[in-house]
C-alpha cells in the first residue's frame, strides 16, 4: 500500500513548499496535473479555515483520498488588515502576483515605515475520507517594503521583509524563507502531529 494524499492547489509555488516540508514521511503525492479531472477549487469562504476546509474536502469526497489545502493571506495593518482572504484575487484577477502587489503598494503610498506593519497569516487542513480533518496554523510578522525585492517565491514575497531581516521572502534561500514563513510555521506543526501519530499516517494509505 502506498500513502497518497493530494495537495489541493494548482499553486506551483505553493506545491514545492508543501513537498519540501513533509519530505521523508514517505507520502506519495498527488497533485492536479496526476487527475484526469480537477474540481473548481473556489475560495469563497469568510475566512482561511472555511477555504482550506471546503477545498480539501472536495478532493476527498471526490477521490477517496486524504487531502491537504492551504488557504493563506497577507494582512496589512494600515489597510485595516487588507487585502486578507482575498489576497490571491486582490487585484481582481486570481493569481496575478504583479498585479496583487501593483494595488498594494499603491495603497501604502505615503505610509510611512513605523506603519508598515503586515502579517502573514496560514492555514492548513488536512481532511481524511470518513470527514474528519486536522488544522494547523502559522504566521509570520513584518513590513511591507517600498518596492519589490528578489526573484524568488511567489505571491507577496518580493514586498514582505520579515522582522528582524533586511531581506524580503523573494531575497531569502528556499530553507531560510521556510524557517520562518507562516507556511513553514504550519507545515512543520502538522509534521510533527504526523510524526507523533503513526495512525495518523496510516490512514493516507490506499
Amino acid at each position: 500500500m502506498a500513502r497518497k494524499l493530494i495537495i489541493a492547489s494548482r499553486n506551483q509555488g505553493k506545491i514545492t513548499e508543501v513537498r519540501r516540508n513533509l519530505e521523508g514521511l514517505g507520502i506519495e503525492w498527488v497533485t492536479w496535473r496526476d487527475l484526469e479531472s480537477w474540481p473548481d477549487l473556489a475560495e469563497d469562504g469568510d475566512s482561511y479555515y472555511e477555504n482550506a476546509l471546503s477545498k480539501a474536502e472536495k478532493l476527498t469526497l471526490m477521490k477517496g483520498w486524504a487531502a491537504l489545502a492551504d488557504d493563506s493571506g497577507l494582512e496589512v495593518d494600515a489597510l485595516g488588515g487588507a487585502p486578507g482572504v482575498l489576497s490571491a484575487r486582490y487585484s481582481g484577477v486570481k493569481g496575478d502576483d504583479q498585479s496583487n502587489i501593483r494595488r498594494l503598494l499603491d495603497e501604502m503610498r505615503g505610509v510611512p515605515p513605523e506603519k508598515r506593519g503586515a502579517r502573514f497569516v496560514c492555514v492548513i487542513v488536512l481532511c481524511f475520507p470518513g470527514g474528519d480533518h486536522l488544522k494547523v496554523e502559522g504566521r509570520c510578522e513584518g513590513t511591507i517594503v517600498y518596492q519589490p525585492r528578489g526573484a524568488g517565491g511567489f505571491g507577496y514575497d518580493p514586498v514582505f521583509q520579515p522582522l528582524g531581516y533586511r531581506l524580503t521572502f523573494a531575497q531569502l534561500p528556499p530553507q531560510e524563507k521556510d524557517a520562518l514563513s507562516h507556511r513553514g510555521r504550519a507545515l512543520r506543526d502538522l509534521r510533527k502531529l504526523l510524526m507523533e501519530s503513526p495512525n495518523l499516517l496510516e490512514r493516507l494509505e490506499v
